[in-house]
């Protein structure tokens, strides 16, 4: 159960903050019973908290290709199908196996030290008896250009401060490159997220065509600093890496699909989910299991509360979003020629703390429904229809076929843990994923509802 005060507090909420007939557009007062259900059904218990604690706990985290997602993957199909969920299947997907193996890091000298790393998602591995060179600290791309000439038989180490996901991430993505093209043997990033308690942040990289790979991994922030330290008082770095990591042939998966067949227009779809496989250092539990939880939620507690809206809801556990995209490609080929029949496709990718809303892409006229129907979640807090929707698994198809796109929005620290031996459950409120998951139940259940489909 959730917390009694905690309880209290928001059923207090949810009877004083529920928009009146006064304030409330006349058009969503057929849905207005439903919706308190809905509500009612998702805060009366933790039952998605402990959901999300019985995979993460049982089947940890959930690599790409491991067995560790394959467990995971035949966990979720069997509670579907006792959810009640209807036409519960895989869609089988061909994905990338990279397997990290042992790696470490040391500081060779001044005096011998062990620096925590993770190795990122698609490096190479170094020779088996590691790597060992001087470090080169920059403090960007444009720095490295300046010092070119410094980098070769170097370990460059990228210093770059979190700014935002967006901008810092490219030295995760591209640093090896950046470095390899001026003779670098290896290359560090600062992990890529605020400053936390010395934890690696690990994450897909690429490698540029026709530049050499070099082995490459993340190291916390506290250490990039101290390097920097050192180095700025003229003091020389020098650093062993090993990293044994390696790619393996591509081996099968599945994307997980369960329905609510809409009661009058089954053809057409609103689909909800997030990704299943995970990076391998924590649980995965806010990246992104926890929103595939919430998604799930919304077409179980339809099932469960016996209301079948006029449309199908759809929920889709991707496959390989971390390190290839497969699932959400496979999903779009799949289902080419029936895209322009999803009505709406909403992705929980950023995990769950308070919840404010929804961001949403789509027509202003789409958006001005979108907008009234989050009106009936002021209790909740998730009230706010934000500039801009999606997610890395449904962008392949919203994209495809110019589909309306949502995703959850929630103010916490995501990025802190993000990647992180620190994504773990514990991090999760689980009065935040009840209401997250009252407000997708919500919008899922009115939009798929609507007698028109949002244009």
């Amino acid at each position: 159960m959730l917390r009694p005060i905690a309880a209290a507090i928001f059923l207090l909420t949810l009877f004083t903050a529920f928009p009146t007939a006064q304030n409330r557009p006349a058009w969503l007062e057929p849905f207005r019973a439903n919706t308190e259900k809905l509500i009612a059904a998702a805060t009366a218990d933790q039952f998605a908290w402990d959901r999300l604690a019985e995979l993460t706990d049982t089947h940890g985290q959930r690599l790409s290709g491991s067995e560790n997602l394959n467990r995971a993957i035949a966990w979720a199909v069997d509670a579907m199908k006792k959810d009640g969920l209807e036409n519960v299947h895989t869609e089988r997907v061909m994905i990338p196996r990279w397997v990290r193996g042992n790696e470490s890091l040391e500081i060779v000298n001044p005096p011998h030290h062990v620096t925590p790393l993770l190795g990122l998602g698609g490096s190479v591995a170094t020779p088996p008896a590691g790597i060992e060179a001087d470090v080169m600290v920059v403090a960007n791309g444009d720095d490295l250009a300046k010092r070119a000439a410094e980098a070769k038989g170097k370990i460059v180490l990228f210093n770059v401060p979190y700014t935002n996901y967006g901008e810092t991430v490219a030295y995760r993505s591209g640093g090896a490159s950046m470095a390899a093209r001026h003779g670098a043997v290896a290359a560090l990033v600062r992990a890529v997220g605020p400053m936390g308690l010395r934890t690696p942040h690990t994450g897909g990289m690429n490698y540029a065509d026709g530049v050499a790979k070099i082995p490459t991994a993340a190291i916390p922030a506290e250490d990039a600093n101290r390097i920097q330290r050192l180095a700025n008082r003229g003091v020389k770095v020098r650093l062993r890496l090993k990293m044994e990591a390696k790619f393996e042939a591509d081996v099968e998966s599945f994307n997980v699909v369960g329905e609510i067949r809409g009661s009058e227009k089954p053809e057409e779809i609103v689909l909800v989910g997030g990704h299943f496989d995970s990076w391998d250092p924590g649980t995965g539990a806010s990246d992104d299991a926890v929103g595939c939880v919430v998604t799930w939620e919304a077409a179980r507690l339809l099932k469960k509360l016996n209301i079948r809206p006029k449309r199908t809801v759809r929920v889709v556990l991707f496959t390989n979003e971390e390190n290839g995209l497969r699932g959400a490609m496979a999903y779009r080929d799949r289902y080419k020629e029936d895209l322009d029949k999803h009505v709406l496709m909403l992705e929980s990718d950023g995990g769950v703390f308070k919840t404010i809303g929804f961001g949403f892409s789509g027509s202003e006229s789409a958006r001005a429904q979108v907008t009234e129907i989050a009106r009936l979640l002021t209790a909740v807090g998730a009230s706010r229809i934000g500039p801009s929707g999606g997610g890395a698994d449904i962008d392949p198809s919203v994209q495809a076929a110019n589909i309306p796109a949502m995703s959850l929005e929630v103010e916490g620290n995501y990025f802190l843990i993000h990647h992180t031996p620190a994504d773990t459950i514990d991090k999760i409120d689980p009065l935040d994923i009840a209401r997250s998951t009252a407000a997708l139940a919500v919008m899922t259940y009115v939009i798929a509802e609507m007698p028109e489909r949002i244009r």
